[in-house]
């Protein structure tokens, strides 16, 4: 293993997996564009030691349900590495509160006072966003730089060595990594994006809560406990978790 990759701390079913990856010149020529950037004097989130959080969260060997977001968060203190989430204390991003939204309506299951979905994240909900990092104040700004080739390739990965799995694709952009998803092997759910923009037309009413637990259980698993803590606690900082930066 290269010195480069020696760097990386990573949980160790995706570091194996990924290995290959983080090789290639696409992930080198992203790490020093990271750099350059914070040279620069420029604010990336999420903070570098949780760039990988999903990954780290949720081990290969234990995923069950992937939702696929798009980059994070780029306004201070939100981000920390799960699409969807934000970090305790913060207010609620309005596509969350759609999220909770229809988990109430679905599974008559109360919203929490938070939007950290951590403990989602830690039963087996790998939270990906397609690109890890983002310019402060510049949504989409980093999708770009290769990150995207990257997630393609966790998603290909994932649905190649896990079975049963439950893919929910909401919107446009995460239904365009459904050709990276072996159909015969995984449950794919489509519908809308949770956005106010595009909630009401399908999001709201797509039973995907229920509907994934139904077929976890059809197929040997423990369904996923949707219910989030009140109390999330104070965001638990990791040790740096194969950053570029």
């Amino acid at each position: 293993m290269s010195t480069s990759e020696d760097r990386i701390k990573l949980e160790p079913g995706w570091k194996e997996a990924l290995r290959d990856e983080f090789a290639k010149p696409y992930m080198q020529e992203l790490r020093a564009f990271l750099l350059r950037e914070k040279a620069a004097g420029k604010v990336i989130y999420p903070p570098g030691p949780l760039i990988f959080n999903a990954l780290n969260s949720t081990p290969l060997e234990r995923v069950k349900v992937v939702i696929i977001g798009q980059d994070p968060y780029h306004g201070p203190g939100q981000a920390h590495g799960l699409c969807f989430s934000v970090q305790p204390g913060v207010p609620l991003p309005p596509s969350l509160q759609n999220i909770y939204k229809e988990l109430k309506r679905d599974l008559n299951i109360d919203p929490p006072p938070h939007g950290c979905l951590q403990h989602w994240a830690e039963q087996g909900v790998l939270l990906l966003n397609t690109s890890l990092t983002v310019e402060r104040g510049r949504a989409g700004s980093h999708s770009g730089i290769g990150w995207q080739q990257f997630t393609d390739r966790v998603i290909e990965v994932v649905s190649e060595r896990r079975p049963h799995l439950v893919f929910l694709l909401w919107g446009s952009h995460a239904q365009s990594k459904q050709r990276l998803i072996d159909p015969a092997k995984h449950l794919i759910l489509r519908s809308p994006h949770p956005s106010p923009l595009s909630a009401h037309r399908g999001y709201i009413g797509n039973g995907h809560f229920g509907r994934t637990n139904k077929y976890l259980v059809q197929h040997g698993m423990e369904p996923i406990d949707w219910r989030l803590p009140e109390d999330p606690g104070a965001l638990v900082q990791r040790e740096p978790t194969g950053q570029p930066a």
